[in-house]
């Protein structure tokens, strides 16, 4: 089954917003087994949506709307599918009773023109709307599956995995089971890791292995299809411990998590705590890392010493090696560890200094980066050459020096 996804909104063409909701769905329709071949965006037009519609009706079996259900004028989408496909709208009771209840719940009166939102398509599924007031609808014409949603992502995301997802299952009979799982990879390029595991992805026929870049790092997704869960689960393990066999020393965690996250993680697990002196990074490492819900047990603190000077005050960099090796050094760096750790009480202390750029800085080329490692029985210090623009730099500098803190605690 081909699928398409429509998303309707001036926004969108304005570039206001960003088409969220299509990748979404892509991400979870491919997880069923449905190909979707095309993205459609269209603007707040009648004729123009009903163009599209057009078009999509020739090339695809299930046709996916997002955006357009709210109460005002420019939200058409219902009204102009109900044209085209000769289907009358009609008052879904169930869905005015939820609107008339928000209404009275934050005390405010209710314009007549909210009612639009209840109107769904005569005879199709309505999908319930848990997190907002518009309903989506879900209807099958001469073979073509029609799915309605609303735009806002925290209501689309929800109603699509809940209501529609077991509605195209439904639908299409779909009896088998499609498992998928994520191996996230960091330090290895993704052309490297392909190379390194081509014949695995030559041979693949089920399970399949789709790579994939992004921010600095690579992912597999292995997805395997069979009516039997734990048969998937077996094929998906096997085709992952050939994987590791070849890459594993990259590899560093699954599904959604986050190279910050695994390393949460793995100091809790430790229990370990850790500072940072930061120079070139401006405290990037640290803001990470306490984005992380419980980031107070591992967390002590910091420092952000850019200039040479609080490098001396702040960290007990000696003058001598500021004079003689300069901020950017393998020496610079591996006192910032020590003393940040010493001064914090810390079990770890991590350091940053280089030169994101765009100008070199004591000699140095842009992208030279030192990341400085401290524990009680020893310190390592990682020489880093980074491409890129200069919030490049200091983005993977920051991901690079949680790598090597990762396979630290690994070891």
């Amino acid at each position: 089954m081909n699928a398409e996804i429509i998303a309707v909104g001036s926004e969108l063409l304005l570039g206001q917003i960003a088409n969220t909701n299509a990748q979404f769905i892509s991400k979870q329709l491919a997880e069923q087994g449905i190909n979707v071949y095309y993205h459609t965006v269209v603007g707040d037009n009648p004729e123009r949506l009903k163009n599209a519609i057009q078009v999509a009706k020739s090339r695809a079996q299930i046709i996916i709307f997002t955006g357009g259900l709210g109460p005002t004028k420019d939200d058409l989408t219902k009204e102009t599918i109900a044209n085209i496909l000769n289907c009358p709208l009609k008052l879904d009771e169930e869905a005015m009773k939820q609107i008339e209840q928000f209404f009275a719940r934050i005390k405010r009166n209710m314009s007549e023109n909210n009612r639009k939102q209840a109107l769904v398509l005569s005879g199709s599924t309505v999908l319930k709307n848990d997190n907002g007031m518009a309903p989506g609808m879900a209807t099958t014409i001469d073979d073509i599956i029609y799915i309605l949603l609303p735009g806002p992502p925290k209501e689309m995301q929800p109603m699509f995995t809940n209501y529609a997802i077991p509605y195209l299952r439904k639908e299409l009979k779909l009896s088998e089971k499609i498992i998928s799982r994520v191996l996230r990879f960091f330090g290895i390029g993704e052309s490297q890791l392909e190379t390194d595991i081509q014949d695995i992805i030559d041979k693949q026929t089920n399970p399949t292995i789709a790579p994939l870049a992004k921010e600095g790092e690579v992912t597999l997704r292995i997805t395997a299809k069979h009516e039997d869960e734990d048969f998937a689960l077996r094929a998906i393990q096997t085709v992952e411990e050939d994987i590791l066999n070849r890459v594993g020393e990259f590899f560093y965690g699954y599904d959604d998590t986050s190279i910050s996250q695994e390393l949460m993680n793995r100091l809790k697990e430790n229990d370990m705590t850790i500072s940072s002196a930061e120079s070139l990074t401006g405290g990037g490492f640290l803001q990470e890392l306490t984005s992380i819900s419980g980031a107070s047990q591992v967390v002590k603190g910091g420092v952000v010493c850019y200039s040479n000077e609080l490098k001396e005050l702040f960290v007990n960099v000696s003058k001598e090696t500021l004079e003689t090796f300069g901020a950017v050094s393998e020496k610079c760096a591996k006192e910032m560890a020590e003393n940040i750790r010493n001064q914090t009480n810390s079990d770890i202390g991590i350091s940053f200094t280089g030169v994101a750029g765009p100008n070199s800085l004591e000699g140095q080329p842009v992208g030279k980066v030192f990341v400085g490692i401290a524990t009680a029985s020893s310190t390592n210090v990682h020489l880093l050459h980074l491409a890129g623009s200069r919030k490049g730099v200091r983005d993977r500098a920051i991901r690079y020096g949680m790598y090597y803190l990762l396979k630290m605690l690994e070891s």
